[in-house]
């Protein structure tokens, strides 16, 4: 077959909105000028995800409200958002995204970390026969010793095979069953955030259940870019921050499936009660402490009111797409450059989300990437607002710097 040039593929994708069958929202989004982000995008580890359009608008009217009608706005809202149940307002998408089967298995609340230490405490119970926690390797650490185990003892990492990038399941298969009924959880990420691996999270699970450990998920990574089936997959926990759909630093999201529901598992808990009574609201609500920040909620509505424009299947469709096509690119250009750069995320579609690990450089050319120590940059092409032209100009930028 003959090779196809990158300019052939890139003119043959650039169709007719008409004959194009994935929806494009760049419209539905605020970016930053080449000359800004060049002059202020110089922070490493800064994320750099673009504003909805309606989160600026959303916010705004939230801060007329607070001037106009003060503390009432918790009740009498000119929006319908009255604050005391401002989450509400976004429970049935955030639902859809991650694959629960309910509004009822989803809370927004708190920051990824504090998220994942308050559902350790319900999922991690270790015994002094079952202890264990399996977790890639260089993932969140931890915090065995609060529960009174040595982390030496504790946790078991896996690590890709010697000269590979990425974790095969069957190794971690291997291990799970290797280490059995001594494995109290199993926690991993749902896309590594290094690489990008998409890792096969209906089989963790089952095989993390098949030894009697509980499952859960850091789903920092995964959430809004990769399909999600959590209820389906019988995943017990999951948590995740709405960076890429909220904003740098913003609220964050858990899952709790509901056959935990009655299980009247230990967690931190109260909120405030005349009568000095705790009564927990049954699922992943009852894990919130406080009422969550409208302007953090307001922020995420914006961008989930794009979300609902689409679906994850259409994304992940024209994700799939859009990163081939980097990809290939980046291919094409490594054989004229072999020594330049490696790609570390799988080649599988299926084993990866919208992003490539692989200079800076790019900035100042308007192209917005993802620093990583020591050598890493992800480059992801966001199929919400991303388009192949895009990509090519990637492409390009790489070809300059490199």
């Amino acid at each position: 077959m003959a090779k196809v040039s990158p300019l052939s593929l890139y003119s043959s994708l650039l169709l007719p909105p008409r004959t194009y069958p994935l929806s494009i929202f760049a419209g539905d989004f605020l970016f930053p000028k080449v000359k800004s982000v060049a002059k202020h995008c110089k922070k490493e580890d800064e994320n750099k995800e673009a504003c909805p359009v309606a989160t600026r608008k959303l916010i705004n009217e939230e801060l007329d409200v607070w001037a106009d009608r003060g503390v009432n706005g918790h009740f009498d809202h000119p929006h319908s958002r009255p604050w005391v149940s401002v989450d509400d307002n976004i429970l049935e998408q955030s639902a859809l995204i991650v694959g629960a089967a309910s509004q009822s298995e989803v809370a927004v609340m708190n920051t990824l970390t504090s998220n994942l230490h308050f559902l350790l405490i319900s999922f991690y119970r270790p015994t002094p026969q079952r202890f264990k926690i399996i977790m890639e390797a260089k993932a969140f650490p931890i915090k065995s010793a609060f529960h009174g185990y040595d982390p030496k003892e504790a946790i078991v990492e896996i690590s890709p095979r010697e000269g590979e990038t990425n974790l095969r399941t069957e190794d971690i298969v291997e291990v799970v069953k290797k280490e059995g009924d001594t494995v109290a959880l199993v926690l991993f990420s749902g896309v590594q955030y290094y690489t990008g691996q998409f890792f096969d999270m209906k089989r963790i699970t089952e095989e993390g259940h098949a030894v009697g450990a509980m499952v859960g998920f850091d789903l920092a990574h995964a959430v809004g870019n990769v399909p999600l089936q959590l209820d389906d997959w019988n995943v017990d926990f999951a948590a995740w921050v709405n960076i890429s759909t909220a904003g740098p630093g913003n609220i964050a999201g858990l899952f709790v499936h509901s056959k935990h529901d009655n299980a009247n598992l230990p967690r931190l808990a109260g909120m405030f009660t005349m009568d000095n009574q705790f009564h927990g609201i049954p699922g992943a609500a009852g894990y919130r402490l406080s009422n969550p920040s409208v302007l953090a909620v307001t922020s995420l509505l914006g961008s989930l009111q794009t979300f609902a424009k689409t679906s994850m299947s259409e994304l992940r469709e024209k994700s799939i797409l859009l990163t081939g096509f980097l990809e290939h690119l980046l291919l094409d250009l490594q054989t004229a450059k072999p020594n330049a750069f490696k790609i570390l995320t799988p080649s599988d579609p299926e084993a990866r989300g919208c992003q490539l690990s692989v200079f800076e450089g790019l900035l100042e050319r308007g192209i917005v990437c993802d620093e990583r120590r020591p050598d890493v940059i992800r480059i992801s092409p966001a199929p919400l607002y991303c388009t192949f032209e895009d990509v090519w100009k990637v492409y390009v930028g790489l070809k300059e710097v490199l």
